[in-house]
């Protein structure tokens, strides 16, 4: 369960100071308003943790303090157009962590940080659109590409004994992009999709759209949005109808907030969301959930809490191993640090690292999130669980 304790303006607190000399700025572009704000509070602070690492044990380059500025992106494309104009041209980042949401970090991009030729990693863009982009290796993300979840979701979906679905999806990058590929899975697997409608976030009610997906056998909605967007509603509509009664989602789906609103008692047993996370076995993921415990009193399963780490971590070592806030050395770098040969580094060992790179060794990131190495997309491989509901809220269990 996602712990709402602190707003994205207090997690900043923890490493965002004022510029001062001997630092080097770097966007932190994340939707801290609009439909998935809650979810942003726990990547903010993966973030800020990482910066706190890195800051805490020599800095950048010859010490300098890495200063992540804040800029919100609203999960929106026009304000993500807008937060990276500010990054970019007002506060002249070196790099960019974020944008969140995929509409926002690809109006961003090819707007904005790709013909400045500023790099950028997302933590949690996902839509598969993002891996053709014309980025001149530009565009990175530790965030898996929904081309891995929306087949995760429909083999889940086959395995729990659905063969008819529904599917919605709202009118967005990642909505629409994690459908299609959920849907082409579903039907590889022998499943059937019985109807599909395409909606608008932010309607009162989705009473007329739930009509036209119902009446044609499906044994579940597969619901593809944003829950302060359209999904809360399109539940609590469905089972007021009578329409469906049993869902699938996807991580824009992932919070507490859904639960609260709807109810466990409707949602139990009838309520299976998938997520990109890290996994909980692994020695990388280990330390970084203890300090993020520790430190920010936040739950380290949150969706996209390590990859939020593990993006911002990777900057700071390209930036070491460019030896200079030069964006495109940044960007070249990021390959190299991400991946083998070089000795393995981890959340937490910043020291470790620096010392290598000073020295003239190669380093390979290890990450919170999973192994992070790059292919030649800026693309990573997905890890993923699956959470149901109980009389209190989430489950976690893990898809391996």
């Amino acid at each position: 369960m996602i712990k709402k304790l602190m707003t994205v303006a207090a997690v900043a607190s923890l490493a965002a100071a004022p510029a001062m000399a001997g630092s080097i700025k770097v966007g932190s572009v994340a939707g801290v308003t609009g439909p998935i704000a809650e979810l942003v509070v726990p990547i903010v602070a993966g973030r800020n943790l990482a910066v706190e690492d890195i800051n805490s044990q020599g800095g950048l380059l010859n010490g300098d303090s890495m200063v992540m500025v804040l800029s919100d992106s609203q999960c929106d494309p026009k304000a993500g157009v807008d937060a990276g104009n500010k990054v970019v041209n007002v506060d002249q980042v070196a790099a960019i962590v974020g944008a969140s949401c995929s509409g926002a970090t690809n109006a961003m991009v090819q707007s904005v940080s790709i013909p400045a030729g500023i790099p950028s990693v997302s933590d949690s863009a996902t839509a598969p659109s993002i891996t053709d982009l014309d980025d001149h290796g530009l565009v990175f993300r530790t965030a898996p590409s929904d081309a891995y979840q929306g087949a995760a979701l429909a083999k889940l979906a086959i395995d729990s004994g659905y063969k008819k679905v529904a599917v919605t999806y709202s009118n967005d990058d990642y909505n629409a992009g994690i459908a299609k590929v959920f849907a082409a899975d579903f039907k590889k697997l022998g499943g059937t999709v019985t109807a599909t409608q395409v909606h608008e976030p932010n309607k009162a009610s989705y009473r007329s759209e739930i009509t036209t997906l119902s009446g044609k056998g499906a044994e579940a909605l597969a619901l593809f949005a944003y829950y302060g967007g359209s999904g809360i509603t399109i539940i609590r509509n469905s089972l007021e109808t009578g329409a469906f009664s049993k869902f699938l989602a996807a991580d824009g789906m992932f919070d507490i907030s859904v639960v609260e609103q709807i109810g466990a008692e409707n949602l139990k047993g009838n309520y299976m969301v998938t997520q990109a996370a890290a996994d909980p076995d692994n020695e990388s993921y280990k330390t970084f959930a203890r300090e993020y415990t520790e430190k920010t009193g936040l739950d380290p399963a949150a969706p996209y809490a390590s990859h939020g780490y593990d993006a911002t971590f990777l900057v700071a070592l390209a930036i070491e191993k460019a030896g200079s806030p030069d964006p495109a050395k940044i960007a070249k770098a990021l390959y190299d640090v991400s991946r083998a040969p070089g000795e393995v580094v981890r959340p937490g060992e910043w020291k470790k690292a620096k010392a290598l790179i000073d020295a003239g060794k190669d380093v390979n990131y290890e990450g919170a999130s999973g192994s992070v190495d790059f292919d030649e997309n800026g693309d990573v491989p997905g890890f993923y669980s699956v959470n149901t509901v109980d009389d209190k809220g989430y489950v976690m269990a893990y898809l391996r």
